[in-house]
């Protein structure tokens, strides 16, 4: 494993790194006590609306608790929500108010703020104090050159990565191709299941009165997990030839974008050709 990953994020034992999620409950700073105890690496102080008054005191106590414990939190939208977070301890600010596939949170509140201009705005309230994470949005390898050239330092991906192997559920077969079912944070189903309290409802007892901010469904069976991020890595690397960028630092420092049209969005991806085999790093 250590010859075939070896940039896998590892600690000084050569132990691969270990993240956990809480909420802002007293149970939830409970089992955050428990998680340090255990060695976790990063506690990430996970909901739908980080710059609320609910976790800004969390993550104030959290960080009085643990002042070496290493701190992600969010997620936000605004300069105002990441400087809040990032003023109260965080040691990492997630961005993303509805950017997901699976995520109806925009539609559903009329809440949210389009992420290449949320994660712009994140990167201005935290005047590089915490890095930025780009939570949500991700559908191609581009998509992550542009997210780390709008100042952010990494991404996170759900969907992208939900048909691989490794990731959870069982594959089917439906008209002789295999799928992986996918289901966000905010479906209904997963809101049954524990989620409810990252969109403060916590407290409802009846799935009728659940208000869900996300749906379920399914994405095309992918394989394993490393050819996907290979791919994905392969992306990101021509896009920083492309700026003539030697790493991802510098890529953070040379953004030059350009507003386009729908024509020139459509210019962008195949056309006026029927595709006849697919390639590993393209989907419509």
């Amino acid at each position: 494993k250590r010859r075939q990953y070896p940039n896998a994020a590892k600690d000084e034992h050569g132990r691969l790194r270990v993240g956990a999620a809480i909420g802002t409950s007293a149970r939830d700073l409970d089992r955050a006590a428990e998680l340090v105890q255990a060695g976790v690496d990063v506690l990430v102080i996970d909901t739908a609306h980080g710059h609320s008054a609910g976790v800004l005191r969390a993550l104030e106590l959290v960080r009085s608790k643990f002042p070496e414990t290493q701190i992600i939190a969010g997620n936000i939208g605004t300069a105002e929500g990441a400087r809040a977070l990032a003023e109260r301890g965080a040691d990492a600010v997630k961005v993303g108010i509805g950017p997901g596939s699976i995520c109806t949170t925009r539609v559903v509140t009329g809440i949210g703020v389009p992420q290449f201009t949320a994660i712009m705005e994140a990167v201005k309230g935290v005047d590089d104090r915490v890095p930025v994470i780009a939570d949500g949005g991700i559908r191609y390898s581009g998509d992550i050159v542009k997210a780390i050239a709008a100042g952010a330092s990494t991404v996170m991906m759900g969907s992208l990565l939900a048909g691989t192997e490794e990731s959870p559920g069982e594959s089917f077969l439906l008209e002789g191709r295999r799928y992986k079912t996918v289901r966000g944070m905010g479906s209904l189903s997963a809101m049954e299941q524990g989620s409810a309290d990252r969109y403060f409802q916590a407290e409802t007892r009846e799935t009728r009165k659940l208000v869900p901010e996300g749906i379920e469904g399914r994405v095309p069976y992918k394989g394993a997990v490393s050819d996907v991020l290979y791919q994905l890595v392969g992306g990101l690397r021509s896009g920083m030839g492309y700026v003539g960028c030697a790493d991802i630092s510098e890529l953070r420092t040379k953004p030059r974008f350009i507003r386009i049209t729908t024509g020139g969005l459509r210019e962008s991806h195949p056309h006026d050709v029927a595709i006849t085999r697919e390639a590993p790093n393209y989907h419509l």
